[in-house]
């Protein structure tokens, strides 16, 4: 099954209210409107494109460890997902498809991180509940999603949903801001130059791993 199908059926699952996950209806509303209002702003569409250069970033890993873009690229073309959080079921849909990609992008020269905003305890979770084998790095204050053009603030209605919820983003990522990535995939070239780039204002939609993989095999052709 694909990944997209997979999104798919956990989002019909839950928005049926089959157990273990389930909403009342007016929670749900108000997640599609701020989805909605997201996508009508056009912030997508200001995010980082194929063809522009990849900011310089430098982060810490679920270890503490520093993790730059410019050492990263040294060794190959880059794969980098920005996500939401271990809260956030699709990501982790996303993060272990990624994981499954992970041998087959290796095979590629390609190296592969994900990034979000939460601390690196909750960086470490990611690790465990997902079984992964590539660095999970934390964004402090989404900063470097901002330098993609994926960072956005939730608007008050969504922040007391969320508060209702008792997902107190503040605590989880240690910044107050209230603010998180848009889901974006991009493949960096190693002369810094993004050669692919997705991102959805929708976070139940996510692109296939297997979308890198035409790319990362230029990627080879390319360096020959």
């Amino acid at each position: 099954m694909s990944l997209q199908a997979k999104l798919d059926a956990f989002k019909a699952d839950f928005e049926a209210g089959k157990p273990p996950y389930s909403a009342p209806r007016a929670v749900i509303e108000i997640m599609h409107r701020a989805t909605a209002e997201l996508i009508a702003s056009g912030a997508a569409q200001r995010a980082l494109k194929a063809g522009d250069r990849v900011p310089t970033f430098v982060l810490q890993d679920a270890n503490g460890k520093t993790v730059s873009s410019p050492e990263l690229l040294s060794q190959g073309p880059l794969v980098v997902s920005f996500y939401r959080g271990v809260w956030c079921p699709y990501c982790n849909m996303e993060l272990q498809a990624l994981q499954g990609a992970l041998p087959t992008f290796r095979e590629l020269g390609a190296q592969l991180v994900a990034i979000s905003p939460q601390n690196a305890v909750n960086s470490r979770k990611s690790v465990r509940a997902n079984r992964l084998d590539f660095p999970i790095l934390s964004d402090p204050g989404n900063e470097t999603a901002a330098a993609f053009g994926l960072r956005f603030v939730l608007p008050d209605y969504l922040i007391d949903l969320y508060q209702s919820l008792k997902n107190d983003l503040p605590t989880f990522n240690r910044d107050t801001s209230w603010s998180l990535p848009m889901p974006g995939r991009f493949v960096i070239g190693q002369d810094g130059i993004i050669r692919y780039a997705e991102v959805n204002p929708d976070y139940t939609r996510r692109p296939e791993p297997s979308d890198m993989l035409p790319v990362l095999r230029g990627e080879i052709a390319r360096a020959a």
